[in-house]
């Protein structure tokens, strides 16, 4: 396995393309939540029919959240096949950001139904861990309708899986910060201290202050 961080960064077009090389079956690759600060990170893999256009499909960032699970429900109809994977916050500690984003994605793609013949990855850099060749595609969520489809689905899944979490620990909003470090969910821990679903090795609190942890005294 060796890890790629030799990406193509191709001019932006307008509407996303269905498919980067012909005759291939391609599964775009994206993940969601490597910066937050609690939760699992997700990633997903969509194989794209290559003759099927379909102009609401977009980064989904650039989507409000209503439209992303609209389009949600459009892409598992659709799709040629989809997965999704994810790591915990624990695992995250142990191995670290990155490596657990590559084993989401890993995870992803192992559970396709049907093999592909090319991954495209969105970023900069991947760690391949299989004979499928890929090609890493920055802002590739802005260019192929598989990697759009891929950030959609990983996002909601996350999204779906920090509002559970919320129900558990509702002090740290994740309802609405879905784990990320915003100011409100900085103050909570601030004022309730770490939960069992924050990644520890993740910089939560300013270095400056103690923080109370569950089960012992300071942090």
């Amino acid at each position: 396995m060796s890890e790629d961080n030799g990406a193509t960064d191709q001019p932006e077009n307008v509407g996303l393309r269905p498919v980067f090389k012909y005759g291939e079956i391609e599964a775009g690759v994206d993940e969601a939540g490597r910066g937050c600060l609690a939760g699992p990170v997700f990633a997903a893999s969509v194989v794209w029919p290559p003759d099927l256009e379909y102009p609401q499909l977009n980064d989904s960032k650039k989507l409000t959240e209503k439209m992303r699970y609209q389009l949600r429900d459009i892409i598992q109809k659709h799709a040629i096949a989809w997965s999704v994977g994810y790591i915990s916050n624990e695992e995250i500690d142990r191995v670290n950001i990155l490596n657990a984003t590559y084993m989401a994605m890993h995870a992803a793609i192992d559970t396709l139904s049907l093999k592909p013949t090319l991954l495209l990855i969105d970023g900069n850099r991947f760690l391949n861990h299989s004979a499928v060749p890929h090609v890493c595609i920055v802002k590739g969520d802005t260019k192929y309708l598989s990697i759009a489809a891929a950030s959609i689905l990983a996002k909601t899944y996350r999204d779906d899986m920090m509002e559970t979490l919320h129900k558990q620990q509702p002090g740290y909003h994740w309802n609405k910060n879905k784990g990320y470090a915003t100011q409100q969910h900085r103050e909570a821990l601030a004022q309730l201290g770490i939960s069992p679903y924050h990644r520890k090795s993740f910089q939560l609190i300013d270095r400056q202050r103690k923080i109370p942890f569950y089960g012992s005294k300071t942090y």
